[in-house]
């Protein structure tokens, strides 16, 4: 399955689950409310659809959090599963575990040490992984900055139209990028603004960095990429040798 593909079906799952949560609400007087779980307590999952769910610090969800107008916020060494919204941010704090973090319409930010054992996947909204959290598969979005700090995609990691920096040693296991607009992108693609991939220092593609429209690729002299292939090649990067391109 391709990436695009990937998103559209993402893009489907969450309009049928917002259905499924106005028509059949799992819990129905969550409907219109926001929904907290206490610090350190177990819950089997909560939903929403008019509101917000925050996890307190290190309580245990044994099923879904999800949403569809609202946001999820995870507090310190709590642990989930699969976390999504629709219209709303996910904001994760350090130390939690999750399986996997979703969004249509908002923004993915994952703070020190987290694991993901899945995947992480956005539309139109930006990515950032902070320093020593890890995601077992893909990290993905169509339109928003990616930014890895010091941490690890065991996947691939693409975009559409969004910038890519990966800082202070980062690492993805699979392939780097950047798709071609089918779609997702009003007017045409000339028009459109072209996106910035920085490779930082210390930071390492274990894959192929994979373009299939014009970027301004920045690769640090102490990166490591296996190959650059598509639209542009390794010959056309700019190296850079101090912390910033």
């Amino acid at each position: 399955m391709s990436k695009m593909t990937a998103k559209s079906t993402l893009t489907l799952t969450f309009l049928t689950m917002l259905f499924l949560a106005v028509a059949i609400p799992a819990k129905a007087g969550n409907v219109n409310k926001s929904v907290k779980v206490a610090d350190g307590a177990v819950s089997s999952g909560e939903s929403s659809v008019n509101g917000s769910i925050s996890v307190g610090r290190g309580a245990e969800v044994n099923g879904e959090l999800s949403t569809v107008n609202g946001g999820i916020r995870i507090d310190a060494d709590a642990r989930g599963k699969e976390v999504s919204t629709v219209n709303g941010s996910l904001r994760i704090d350090s130390g939690v575990t999750a399986d996997d973090l979703s969004t249509v319409n908002g923004a993915i930010y994952v703070a020190k040490n987290v694991t993901v054992d899945g995947e992480i996947e956005a539309v139109n909204g930006e990515i950032e992984l902070d320093r020593g959290s890890k995601v077992a598969r893909d990290v993905s979005n169509v339109n928003g900055r990616i930014f890895l700090q010091a941490s690890t995609v065991g996947g691939d990691l693409s975009t559409v139209s969004g910038d890519i920096e990966l800082a202070d040693a980062s690492e993805v296991m699979g392939d780097l990028i950047v798709e071609k607009s089918q779609g997702w992108n009003w007017g045409s693609e000339k028009k459109s603004r072209v996106p910035e991939v920085i490779i930082g220092p210390g930071s390492r593609v274990h894959g192929t960095v994979r373009f299939e429209r014009d970027v301004k690729l920045y690769i640090s002299e102490t990166a490591q990429v296996g190959s650059v292939s598509g639209a542009m090649s390794l010959s056309d990067a700019v190296r850079f040798s101090g912390e910033h391109a």
